[in-house]
């Protein structure tokens, strides 16, 4: 799964990162963050139909038809091979397709029975990731609209295969249209896309086990520990 991430860029920076246009009136929504978690609040893009928005979703799906937003503890990842299978997510994936970007993202590698070392995995290049996610957006008996969004995971490439069985699907600049386009609903070309990322892409090395613990979101965060980077 993929549980924990870092996005340490600005949302003005995530603008022209993206080249996309600043919504008049609209504050900036996000400031660097060093340890995001589920439930909280994350910058995403979508295509809304007309052009390509950034936007703050809650980490953790919600679909429309839910009774409650209990469920989103349980959604704050989707697997690529089920995505047409389960109620939560075959809408989503047919037209609710978004980016949710981040520049780097944490795993816990087994090193004893008892001990587990942080990871955190990052672009060799120093760039962005592009995790590929999916959105909804519930309504409460308030009438209150809540947007959420699911990280779409896949199995490991042989980066990831070091510390765990998944890892999230990250796609390449060529790739985001595609994604990005609502009208397109080929099932198997959007499948296509969700296979593991080249293992050059990345590298990881260990953190301390501050990231642990939510609470804990600064640079430190993201210090290395005096164990050098693994690379492949």
């Amino acid at each position: 799964m993929c549980g924990r991430y870092t996005l340490t860029v600005t949302w003005e920076e995530l603008l022209a990162y993206y080249k996309l246009e600043r919504d008049i009136g609209l504050p900036p929504l996000h400031e660097p963050r060093y340890n995001i978690a589920p439930g909280q609040m994350v910058p995403a893009i979508i295509h809304d139909g007309s052009k390509l928005r950034l936007g703050p979703l809650r980490w953790g799906l919600v679909p429309s038809w839910a009774k409650d937003d209990k469920m989103s503890w349980r959604t704050i990842n989707a697997r690529a091979e089920t995505l047409t299978d389960k109620p939560a997510f075959r809408i989503p994936f047919q037209r609710k397709r978004c980016i949710i970007p981040a520049d780097g993202f944490y795993e816990w590698k087994r090193v004893t029975n008892n001990d587990k070392q942080p990871m955190r995995i990052v672009p060799r290049d120093g760039g962005l990731l592009h995790l590929a996610g999916l959105y909804d957006t519930w309504q409460d008996e308030q009438g209150k609209r809540i947007s959420t969004c699911t990280i779409v995971t896949t199995t490991p490439n042989r980066v990831m295969e070091e510390v765990h069985d998944r890892m999230p699907v990250i796609l390449s600049e060529q790739q985001l249209p595609l994604w990005l386009e609502r009208n397109e609903t080929d099932v198997q070309q959007l499948q296509s896309l969700l296979a593991p990322c080249p293992n050059e892409w990345l590298t990881m090395y260990p953190v301390d086990s501050m990231v642990g613990n939510v609470s804990n979101d600064s640079p430190a965060c993201i210090e290395p520990t005096e164990t050098p980077p693994m690379l492949f």
